[in-house]
């Protein structure tokens, strides 16, 4: 099947309405995050992993299905809580945000206030202990140093293979990718835990990944002889020759993120919802983003026409490479 094969939109001509869309965005997200602040305290709705709580150790006389305990938790309105198996089949583990106890109402007495009603006797409280969050303060620090690092390495391995003009507009649009994901995340106050931290970056290789394979058919289409074409024109020829596989590509991924978000259940449902929303912004912006975004850096540092020689070179590799896909 082949999708879009004679496509000639012109996308190059629509970057103004994308940049509207963009700051719309952007607007709405950094908002969300500022309501976020003076209402809640943080930027974000960040879960246990970050912030630290309590851990209350149950045993069942029968074990039980997690997702029994799961609805019983959400039915008496405790939606934050972690619940999974542990040690025995019929030993399981709450972990809850921290709370000010009171003499009248503490961990122990939470869980068992929320889960006697489905289980009657049949459960009972075997510990309660305080633990701190899974990702402090200084792991944070690390993994930001990290993911700035290996942005940066990417920029220098683009400016290397290409020119720095793709390094930039690239992590410019996978920076562009991740900030209106978080934006989106904080806006219905998704849960930040180590599945979402996962999921971001996830985001990150696949929107660099889809960005490249159209900047390899513009820096192909640039060693060619233009006859005439701008460099907005040789961009938007680009955009269109790789649309198929920009969209089969984020079209496939989705589906199979939708089937996890349908029949995954909810502990893996809110890795799956980051990850689509931003399977398609990364979509958006390779089209719509990070060409019209290394249009506007060319125009301030033109980009140089191929020589002769280069135009010969790129040519044979293309004849090669076409009689390989034969």
């Amino acid at each position: 099947m082949r999708v879009f094969q004679n496509a000639n939109y012109p996308f190059m001509q629509w970057r103004r309405r994308a940049y509207i869309l963009t700051a719309l965005l952007f607007l709405v997200g950094f908002g969300a995050m500022a309501a976020n602040v003076a209402r809640f305290g943080s930027w974000m709705n960040y879960g246990v992993d970050f912030t630290g709580g309590t851990l209350v150790q149950l045993r069942f006389q029968q074990p039980v299905q997690v997702d029994r305990i799961r609805d019983a938790a959400r039915a008496a309105g405790q939606t934050e809580w972690e619940i999974t198996q542990f040690g025995a089949a019929n030993e399981y583990v709450v972990r809850m945000p921290t709370f000010r106890e009171t003499a009248t109402t503490t961990s122990q007495g939470r869980v068992m206030q929320a889960l006697t009603p489905a289980f009657g006797n049949d459960v009972r409280v075997v510990r309660t202990e305080a633990v701190g969050p899974k990702v402090g303060s200084e792991l944070q620090r690390n993994a930001l140093i990290a993911i700035i690092l290996s942005l940066l390495a990417t920029m220098v391995y683009l400016a290397v293979r290409f020119e720095w003009r793709f390094g930039v507009a690239a992590i410019g649009a996978t920076a562009h990718d991740i900030l209106i994901t978080l934006g989106i995340i904080a806006l219905f106050r998704i849960e930040v835990d180590l599945g979402i931290v996962a999921a971001l970056l996830t985001i990150v290789g696949y929107s660099l990944n889809d960005t490249i394979v159209v900047f390899d058919r513009i820096r192909e289409n640039l060693a060619k002889p233009r006859h005439g074409a701008s460099f907005t024109e040789v961009l938007n020829g680009s955009i269109n020759e790789t649309l198929p596989r920009t969209v089969l590509t984020g079209g496939s991924t989705m589906g199979t993120l939708l089937a996890l978000i349908i029949f995954g259940g909810p502990v893996i449902r809110s890795f799956a919802v980051v990850l689509v929303l931003g399977i398609f912004i990364g979509t958006f912006s390779s089209i719509f983003v990070a060409s019209p975004l290394l249009n506007a850096i060319a125009a301030r540092w033109p980009h140089k026409a191929p020589t002769r020689e280069q135009a010969a070179r790129s040519a044979s590799r293309s004849r090669e490479a076409a009689r390989v896909r034969v």
